[in-house]
């Protein structure tokens, strides 16, 4: 398999996004040239890894942060921008496999996601314009009994009372597409500019003394106190590696490649559309659906966003907005005729069982990733949480270590012909209704 890092995208070059076009994108920092001493190598300047840097530099501890491209370059500055409640699979779901008690500390993790995307933004990256509101959709009303169900559990057992679930016509007021049956608002989730987000950590990070290095691609890890982190011009020595790559991270760690595969997603942001236009979402909300190959879309700045998977190679088709711009007709009829005015792809992380594989790989080397599109605020967690397991603190890593998963069945081999099939399956079950 290409590399993900540079299948896609120009090295040192962001992608052509909507968002990096809303920003002044910081010059590029220098590469690692010779050796260099910490206390903390992390591999991966997204959310994951500044979050991981600026907790433990506040600390007192010495960080590097290695990024093959740039920081934020990779999924944390091309998502979505949703922050949304608990896990990938539903709390009922959770429970099932891990009984209640433990289901209740891995929601509680998710809930204090949220709560620190709220407040780094609020600190570091105000610019990123946090909103809250975040609605999800079905399209058979036979689902509205579960999301019914899912919303009392939330309240019974984990006193979270921020959803509302909507039958069918409440639905289709707030989300105005004929194809959705029912669905639930969630006010205790939201959505961002995560670029804007991104580069707010990487300016925070580094005024906190953490020292990034971009452009500069970790090819072996060498175990051992301390472990020896190498790329091919320079190596960093450091008492505790942090690997935070999710998709994009090189094969250098086979636990981790063997849990965690790359696929893409895509997402067309339109030309600035008019009030009745916008009408499409009654609030200024994200939104995302129950198919297999999930939509999601939100406003930004006067204009529509909407993402998806649209296709089964991890190599970007030629018209990635063809598929995109057909699918978000077909969902709101209403905006025929708008065209995109960008369009773009990223690869995320994904894993067996759509959850977050934490994985000590060794006594001084940790990995978090896998967040399968939950990530946003996972990711930001997840970093807090490593940080942690560093200073001592790993009562929460060993909890999202007790989270469902398991290799995929053929490890690293034809990784990218089993997404392919994955792929097509989900769509015709998508088309089937199942």
């Amino acid at each position: 398999m290409t590399n993900a890092l540079y299948r896609n995208d120009r090295a040192g070059q962001f992608p052509k996004s909507y968002y990096a076009t809303t920003v002044d994108l910081p010059p590029e920092r220098a590469a690692l040239h010779g050796e260099e001493r910490a206390d903390v190598c992390i591999v991966g300047a997204g959310y994951t890894g500044l979050v991981a840097a600026l907790t433990l530099a506040e600390r007192g501890l010495s960080v590097v942060v290695l990024d093959a491209q740039r920081a934020g370059w990779g999924a944390s500055g091309r998502n979505g921008g949703q922050v949304g409640s608990g896990h990938h699979k539903s709390q009922s779901w959770l429970e099932a496999r891990v009984g209640r008690p433990l289901a209740q500390q891995m929601w509680q993790i998710t809930e204090d996601a949220k709560a620190l995307v709220r407040d780094l933004s609020a600190r570091h990256a105000p610019e990123a314009n946090y909103r809250p509101g975040n609605a999800y959709g079905a399209y058979s009303a036979n689902d509205f009994r579960g999301v019914e169900a899912e919303a009392e559990l939330l309240l019974q057992y984990y006193g979270y009372d921020q959803i509302t679930p909507l039958a069918g016509d409440d639905f289709r007021a707030l989300v105005k597409s004929p194809l959705y049956a029912c669905g639930h608002l969630d006010r205790g989730a939201g959505h961002l500019n995560p670029l804007r987000f991104v580069l707010g950590l990487a300016r925070a990070a580094e005024a906190a003394g953490v020292r990034i290095f971009e452009r500069s691609e970790v090819h072996r890890i060498t175990h051992g106190d301390p472990a020896l982190v190498q790329t091919s011009r320079g190596r960093v020595r450091a008492g505790h590696v942090l690997l935070a790559g999710n998709g994009y991270l090189p094969r250098i760690e086979p636990r981790v490649s063997a849990r965690v595969m790359p696929i893409n997603s895509f997402i067309g942001a339109t030309e600035p559309l008019t009030d009745r236009q916008r009408e499409v979402l009654a609030e200024d909300i994200c939104a995302h659906d129950s198919s297999n190959v999930v939509n999601y879309f939100r406003f930004e700045d006067g204009r529509f966003l909407f993402g998806g998977r649209a296709n089964y190679s991890l190599t970007f088709p030629k018209d990635m907005g063809s598929t995109l711009h057909k699918r978000m007709i077909q969902m709101f009829p209403q905006l025929a005729g708008v065209r995109f005015d960008y369009t773009w792809g990223g690869s995320l992380g994904v894993t067996m069982t759509r959850l977050p594989a934490a994985i000590r790989v060794a006594p001084n080397v940790l990995s978090i990733s896998g967040y399968s599109g939950h990530g946003l605020a996972l990711s930001c967690m997840s970093g807090r949480i490593m940080a942690e397991a560093v200073a001592g603190q790993a009562g929460r890593f060993d909890v999202l270590a007790q989270l469902p998963g398991r290799p995929f069945p053929l490890g690293t081999v034809l990784q990218e012909q089993t997404m392919g099939l994955a792929m097509m399956w989900f769509r015709m079950r998508d088309k089937l209704g199942i």
